[in-house]
C-alpha cells in the first residue's frame, strides 16, 4: 500500500465476495495508483473480508444482526469509517440501502457501481430486465450516491452491445469485466483530479485516462 497517495483514502463497503473491491485492491498495487484503501467493511460475514485481509487491508465486520436497529448499525459503520481516516466511501456490492442520515453524514463522498446504464434499470435484476426488454446495449455505471436509490449523478459508464445469444449469466459476466475496469479508473481519476464532484455536479478535467484503458471489443466509455 505504500505507493498509494495518502491524500485520497477510501473505505470499501461489501456484502459478499467483493470482486470490485478486489479490482480496486489490485489497482492500488500498480505504479500509477493514487489512492489508498484504508478499510474494507461488511454488513454481514463475507468472503471478501478474507480476501481483503489476505491482501493486507484493514477489515471490519459490522454485522447488521448484532444491532437492534438500522440507525445503530449505521452509526457503528460511520464511526469505523471515520476512525479509518477515509475521505471517500466506495460501495462495491453493498446490499443494503443507506439511510438519508448516513448519506448526509458523508455528503458528496459516497459513490457506487451499478450494473446498468443508468438511469435505466435502477435496483436489482438489471441483466434479466435488459434482456426482457430486448435492449441493444447494456453496461455499467459509477455514480454519486444520494438518498434516492441509484439516482445520483453519473460519473462514467461503459457500454457494450447485447448479443443475440446472451443469457442473463453471459451478460452478467461480460458486464462484470467492465466493472473491474471502470471502478478503478474512476477512483484513480478522483484521486488525480481528472474528475471532480462539486455539489453533485460531475466535471471531467482530463479524459486522457481513457487512452490507458484496455477495453473489450465494441465497448464504449462514456464520461458523465
Amino acid at each position: 500500500m505504500s505507493r498509494a497517495n495518502s491524500q485520497l483514502k477510501i473505505a470499501v463497503l461489501i456484502s459478499g465476495r467483493g470482486s470490485n473491491m478486489q479490482a480496486l485492491a489490485n489497482h492500488v498495487e500498480t505504479p500509477n495508483a493514487s489512492y489508498q484503501i484504508c478499510l474494507v467493511a461488511a454488513n454481514k460475514p463475507a468472503d471478501g473480508l478474507s480476501i481483503a485481509s489476505d491482501a493486507g487491508l484493514s477489515t471490519a465486520l459490522i454485522d447488521r444482526k448484532s444491532y437492534t436497529s438500522k440507525q445503530n448499525h449505521e452509526r457503528a459503520l460511520a464511526e469505523a469509517i471515520e476512525a479509518s481516516g477515509a475521505n471517500w466511501i466506495c460501495l462495491a456490492g453493498y446490499m443494503s440501502v443507506l439511510s438519508a442520515d448516513f448519506i448526509a453524514r458523508f455528503e458528496g463522498k459516497i459513490i457506487n457501481i451499478h450494473p446498468s446504464l443508468l438511469p435505466d434499470y435502477k435496483g436489482l435484476h438489471t441483466h434479466e430486465r435488459a434482456l426482457a426488454d430486448s435492449q441493444k446495449f447494456h453496461g455499467v455505471s459509477v455514480h454519486l450516491v444520494t438518498p434516492v436509490l441509484d439516482d445520483g449523478a453519473v460519473i462514467a459508464q461503459m457500454r457494450l452491445p447485447v448479443r443475440s445469444a446472451d443469457t442473463q449469466e453471459s451478460l452478467s459476466a461480460r458486464v462484470l469485466v467492465l466493472e473491474h475496469i471502470l471502478y478503478p479508473m474512476v477512483i484513480g481519476s478522483l484521486a488525480s483530479g481528472a474528475v471532480t464532484l462539486d455539489a453533485g455536479q460531475v466535471c471531467w478535467q482530463d479524459i486522457s485516462v481513457a487512452n490507458a484503458l484496455s477495453l473489450p471489443e465494441d465497448t464504449t466509455l462514456i464520461f458523465g
